[in-house]
């Protein structure tokens, strides 16, 4: 029989019992348990086929002499040596994908609430005004960028496919197509900006798109455009994105990720009557634990049906 541990641990204040409970639920065939404590994981590990949690200290990497699998909670895996799992014969998964469905709706938000100006109607409201106000105007028609095509921004253009829009999309390798209906790569990216209203940055941070969005590619932009970033906040140039929001070359930007992190209080980004931010939140789900546990019922599935650790759903090693 497998025997699956979940670590101790919280995600966005969720406890990973939950991930525990949603197992036993779907796996009825596998002995499901959830360490409490550090100390009990310790003892929990050393005859578990799969683990599950962020991080798997040395300590209990040595004392899991059974592991076959070991299921990251987070998507990001850069913390783990996967060349030590590789040399054990351990499969390892990530999380890729769990955060896709609510970043995709905190985006849609975000566009919905500046497009018809919803934040003006809430200002006079609060201040029990009955007068009319003009909307940005309508997001039908208009033409979205979506800078990421994973599993994120494949889910932004699903929603957004109900609104009549035109979506355009920038990705690593443009050959692979997309949901999108154009597609280009990194090096096109002005190229991808022309006539947009809405740039949306869902990729990853790396040494292609660290300063991706600076004063060129704010230059292309439409005055009247939007930027959206829910990627990471080292994509733009903070200063020349603040210059063109003070400069009126760029009508609005909604911010759930800056550079730098956490925000200083003093900075001019909060000053701003065209900037929208929230503090890195729109990763949270309460289903965080339950999609984890969805995955990984899934690969035990594979593997109890004959399958190998060697084609996994979201294995990286």
């Amino acid at each position: 029989m497998q025997k699956i541990v979940v670590l101790h641990g919280t995600a966005h204040g969720i406890p990973s019992s939950e991930c525990a409970d949603r197992l036993r639920d779907l796996r009825s065939d596998v002995e499901v348990r959830h360490a409490s404590s550090r100390r009990e994981e310790l003892e929990l590990v050393r005859d578990a086929t799969a683990v599950v949690g962020r991080d798997l200290r040395p300590e209990l990497f040595e004392a899991a002499e059974n592991l076959r699998l070991f299921a990251c909670s987070s998507a990001g895996v850069g913390h783990l040596d996967l060349d030590a799992f590789r040399g054990r014969d351990i499969a390892v998964t990530n999380a890729s994908g769990i955060h896709g469905p609510n970043i995709a709706e905190h985006v849609i938000g975000w566009i919905l609430l500046i497009t018809r100006r919803l934040d003006e109607g809430l200002r006079r409201q609060a201040r029990r005004e009955w007068r009319h106000f003009q909307a940005m105007g309508d997001l039908s028609g208009s033409r979205v960028c979506v800078v990421g095509l994973g599993a994120i921004g494949q889910a932004i253009v699903e929603r957004l496919e109900g609104f009549g829009v035109e979506t355009v999309g920038v990705r690593y390798t443009p050959e692979k197509g997309g949901p999108t209906d154009d597609v280009y790569g990194f090096e096109e990216i002005e190229r991808a900006l022309v006539g947009v209203d809405y740039l949306v940055l869902a990729c990853p941070l790396s040494e292609t798109t660290r300063g991706l969005i600076g004063a060129d590619e704010l230059a292309t932009l439409p005055s009247d455009a939007v930027l959206i970033n829910v990627g990471r906040g080292p994509l733009v140039d903070t200063d020349e994105l603040v210059a063109a929001l003070r400069g009126e070359d760029l009508y609005a930007a909604a911010l759930d990720v800056t550079d730098p992190e956490p925000l200083p209080e003093d900075h001019p980004l909060w000053t701003l009557g065209n900037v929208y931010i929230t503090p890195h939140n729109s990763g949270y789900t309460p289903e965080y634990w339950v999609r984890i546990a969805d995955i990984l019922a899934r690969n035990i599935e594979r593997v109890t049906d004959g399958g190998s650790y060697d084609d996994l759903e979201n294995q990286v090693a």
